[in-house]
């Protein structure tokens, strides 16, 4: 695909297109959930940091036997960082996640008696916790909407709609809570990385099947 440019487009009329995307995207998608299995906050909280850079999928064949191996937050803290390694491994990156997730368990026992906090700043003081883990979280535990979860379909997607020129994630999510309201924070982002799974992927985007294509200056597809 061949992405082409939407001229000039003043603020407020990307505003009322990202609007126009959003109410799609809910008619599409009305309840997308997050795809890591999770029971509890803290569930969702070693299942997000073993995501990064490996797929949902993944994450959700390892975390069953992990959850019922360590089932409070102490356990984590206290588990033995090589063991831990084991049972993550395939997941990737294992070290590093291993001694976040035990840095992270520390924290939680040490300052908030156990429990995730529903803060982003709290969250922000956590060992291996960054925006996109902290939404993510607070989205999908809490319902709290502190901003939108950018991870690679979204910054893929929000680029193709030319909700965007920036490349860096924290810039990316300042400019679409600038486009839509507070409320659809939690939805936008859930929908949009379900969209970006289904349909607008990275090699070869589903343009033609596309419920967004007429509102993307990124869209090319049959005329019908």
């Amino acid at each position: 695909m061949i992405l082409t440019t939407r001229g000039r487009e003043s603020g407020e009329k990307k505003k009322v297109r990202a609007q126009k995307i959003e109410s799609l995207l809910r008619k599409e998608y009305p309840s997308p959930a997050i795809a890591l299995a999770h029971s509890d906050p803290l569930q969702l909280l070693i299942a997000v940091i073993l995501s990064a850079q490996c797929t949902d999928v993944r994450v959700n064949m390892v975390t069953p036997s992990l959850f019922a191996k360590y089932k409070t937050t102490r356990n984590f803290a206290e588990a033995n960082q090589a063991e831990i390694e084991r049972d993550i491994h395939s997941t990737g990156f294992f070290r590093n996640k291993a001694k976040n997730i035990i840095g992270c368990c520390k924290a939680l026992v040490e300052n908030h008696k156990g429990n995730v906090p529903s803060s982003m700043e709290e969250l922000l003081q956590l060992p291996g916790v960054g925006r996109k883990t902290a939404n993510c979280i607070l989205g999908g535990a809490f319902g709290i909407p502190a901003g939108i979860v950018v991870d690679t379909h979204v910054m893929r997607l929000a680029t193709r709609l030319g909700l965007t020129q920036n490349s860096q994630p924290d810039k990316i999510e300042a400019d679409l809570c600038d486009l839509l309201a507070r409320k659809d924070w939690i939805h936008f982002g859930n929908a949009v990385i379900h969209h970006g799974r289904n349909i607008c992927n990275a090699r070869n985007p589903q343009c033609a099947e596309c419920v967004l294509n007429k509102l993307c200056p990124s869209a090319e597809y049959p005329e019908k």
